[in-house]
């Protein structure tokens, strides 16, 4: 069993989406969770209060190393599968997902972020934001007047990848990009807990470092993974 192709696809399809569809690239995002048992993109929306909107889930198959997409026929009550062969069709299946959603009667423009708009961390003060444009902002020294930031230009070489995910607990992601003045990585984590009163609170941090610092930084965490306890632990 291989996972090549299915990381060779999650690899190009965000820009590929992005370049055939504008309204893609304003408001779709897509996730990835690798260590499940049939690996599976996830494309999703934001909404005003903070949660995702699904729209499309394409899975892979290892065995087989084929992407197929699920479907429920509500009269007889089955699920089927849709084989896609190749990345046109795999492109094809979310771009019309996304439009099905979009013309779904019961849904609302409005209950959309516009990824221009800025979207506030749990972690960051009222005046420390960020932005899901490749205009990205992090906060810099502080001034005796006034907050100062720093505002960089990140292309984003990932989508953003579950990093492990405990249903209606605990979610963690992570994104890498680059930065395009310096040449730095990026690495932006997400912490999305689950309360008891079924609240989302979404918990973002930023880490940037060099070229030469990511070579110790991976021998670093690889040397010491066994002296680390999982989370249920």
């Amino acid at each position: 069993m291989s996972l090549e192709w299915f990381d060779r696809v999650s690899g190009e399809l965000q820009d590929h989406l992005e370049s055939i569809c504008e309204k893609y690239d304003q408001i779709g995002h897509m996730s990835v969770d690798r260590g499940a048992k049939h690996p599976r993109m996830e494309f999703y929306v934001d909404t005003e209060d903070d949660d995702r909107e699904y729209f499309c889930t394409l899975y892979f198959d290892p065995h087989n190393e084929e992407f197929y997409i699920e479907s429920i026929d509500v009269d007889l009550g089955q699920t089927s599968k849709t084989i896609l062969s190749d990345i046109e069709d795999i492109i094809d299946a979310v771009h019309e997902s996304l439009h099905d959603f979009l013309n779904d009667e019961d849904f609302d423009d409005e209950d959309i972020y516009d990824d221009m708009e800025v979207e506030y961390s749990a972690e960051f003060d009222d005046d420390d934001y960020v932005d899901d444009s490749e205009e990205y902002y992090i906060a810099g020294e502080i001034d005796d007047d006034d907050d100062v930031f720093e505002e960089i230009d990140v292309e984003w070489e990932t989508p953003e990848v579950t990093a492990f995910i405990y249903e209606d607990e605990v979610e963690v992601t992570y994104q890498f990009g680059i930065v395009g003045e310096t040449g730095d990585g990026v690495l932006r984590r997400v912490n999305r807990i689950w309360t008891e009163d079924d609240e989302l609170i979404k918990d973002e941090t930023n880490f940037i470092f060099s070229k030469e610092e990511a070579g110790t930084i991976i021998s670093l965490i690889a040397s010491h993974m066994d002296s680390m306890t999982e989370y249920r632990e």
